[in-house]
């Protein structure tokens, strides 16, 4: 699919760029590169219909943000709704906007999946393999520079565990990743299992139309109930001021937030602990078992807080509405679920909001001079490029901090280092280890004392690896990185050019 000013893809055509992915990263990373580059030529590619990534594929029932959009937001673009918490149709409506803001369409070309990578030394470019999706087409691009924006999951299969008996369960099944939009839940009987942001926002959405939903979890999960409007935010605009004024005064008041969160969640864990459980407990009814299904056994932030604008979630269960069930499952039957403890919960659609599987660089096999490439056994630099492997650069966003706070430092970075390729007139930078770091730890790629996300734990084996020392950590804060990033120089030895 291409847009009406674009032209086509061909066979054997080389740009000085391709971007993988038209979501938060590659939206980004795009707008930097026609800012910064606007002589070379570029092509953005997605296999899906349409952009916005998880904004694509997220159409389940109260899609929303679980950042706020001050800092899910671009620095260079203003969030202007007035609340912090999007919804999925303002976050497409903005990331529309900054596509025609910038007159930036014309570089992207949707139904055209990446299935190979290959890249040539003789040549200094890669050579990429890609199917358009909608004819069954194939064709070759090669290009200077390969930006990743694929994020880290699998858009085309959400996480669903094995219980027994699912086959013998008579009611639907249903993923949120892959919502239909024309199920009808009105008056049914909805179990969704999974305790994460997801789950927090299905619930509240669907409690008034359906007979009841219950959340169905095997641990509890810290819930925050903030307000959607910021009252800082309701001042500055009484004060008529810019918008990009109020933007970047929001962004560094959430951004000071969340570093004050973190950091009490370290010194002081059971502080922040007993905070969200009383806020809980002034939402829920009395005689609400709070210990029991909202005191998860890991340290606040050592898995993302759930935001739940308003208290919603704690006010569908207030109304009895919904309702929370911590137990396990024991198997499925035809009329709904068994549990460990006896007890049975009857249920027309069951909703598997159980999280995602995490699939690095979209799946894509890599080769470097005919050799397949093992990401698994290389270490990243700074979470943006990966050891020995040329002229590629990938976006990783935070744990705890919005995903495009990241997202930006590493358009900004990466921009610096091509400007000093163009510059010295290089054509190859490579991320190696200096022999004085020979050394060095291979480490997992998070540290699971730090961050124990289920999705993370699962796939610990299926991820690269990062070093014990700079520049080969990552998983950092956006307190420290939103000074070092700007810090590095391109010309640092770690990253070698030729």
């Amino acid at each position: 699919m291409t847009h009406p000013h674009q032209a086509a893809l061909v066979n054997g055509q080389h740009l000085d760029f391709i971007v993988i992915g038209t979501g938060i990263s590659g939206i980004g990373a795009t707008y930097a590169m026609h800012k910064r580059f606007p002589d070379d030529s570029f092509a953005v590619l997605d296999e899906m219909d349409g952009f916005g990534g998880t904004w694509w594929t997220h159409r389940y029932p109260g899609a929303r943000s679980d950042s706020d959009c001050y800092t899910y937001g671009y620095s260079f673009k203003p969030w202007e709704t007035g609340r912090a918490i999007g919804t999925v149709d303002e976050i497409r409506s903005y990331l529309g906007e900054l596509i025609e803001e910038n007159h930036l369409a014309r570089h992207f070309h949707y139904g055209h999946k990446l299935t190979a990578a290959k890249w040539s030394s003789q040549d200094q470019r890669w050579s990429l393999e890609i199917t358009r999706l909608h004819s069954g087409e194939t064709l070759t691009l090669t290009t200077t520079f390969l930006w990743m924006c694929t994020g880290y999951y699998d858009h085309g299969k959400g996480y669903t565990p094995e219980w027994p008996g699912m086959a013998d369960f008579r009611g639907q099944w249903v993923h949120p990743q892959h919502w239909p939009q024309d199920l009808d839940y009105t008056g049914k009987r909805v179990v969704v299992i999974g305790s994460g942001a997801t789950a927090a926002t299905l619930i509240p959405s669907l409690a008034d139309s359906v007979a009841h939903v219950t959340m169905l979890q095997r641990t509890p999960t810290f819930m925050s109930a903030d307000s959607p409007i910021h009252p800082l935010e309701t001042q500055l605009r009484a004060l008529d001021l810019p918008a990009d004024w109020i933007h970047e005064i929001m962004r560094r008041a959430f951004i000071a937030k969340v570093d004050g969160e973190v950091e009490i969640s370290f010194a002081h864990p059971e502080e922040m602990r007993a905070a969200l459980i009383e806020q809980a407990r002034a939402l829920l009814p009395e005689g609400f078992d709070v210990e029991k299904h909202f005191n998860p056994s890991y340290r606040p932030w050592q898995q993302r807080i759930a935001i739940i604008p308003d208290g919603d979630l704690f006010a569908a269960i207030s109304s009895g509405k919904a309702s929370v069930v911590t137990d396990r499952i024991e198997r499925l039957d035809a009329t709904g679920i068994q549990l460990t403890s006896g007890e049975h919960l009857d249920a027309d659609i069951v909703v598997t909001a159980t999280g995602f599987n995490m699939k690095m660089f979209g799946g894509v096999p890599f080769f470097v001079d005919g050799e397949a490439v093992d990401f698994t056994q290389r270490v990243s630099y700074r979470g943006l490029m990966m050891e020995g492997i040329p002229n590629m650069a990938y976006v990783a966003g935070y744990i705890r901090s919005s995903w495009t706070l990241r997202a930006d430092l590493v358009s900004d970075l990466v921009c610096r280092i091509c400007e000093h390729m163009e510059k010295q007139g290089y054509n190859v930078v490579v991320p190696k280890v200096p022999a004085a770091d020979a050394d060095m730890q291979r480490l997992p790629w998070i540290d699971t004392e730090n961050v124990n996300s289920g999705y993370f734990m699962r796939s610990l084996h299926l991820l690269p690896k990062q070093g014990d020392r700079h520049p080969w950590k990552h998983g950092l804060e956006y307190a420290e990185e939103r000074v070092s990033f700007p810090a590095v120089q391109p010309d640092e030895e770690a990253l070698t050019y030729r």
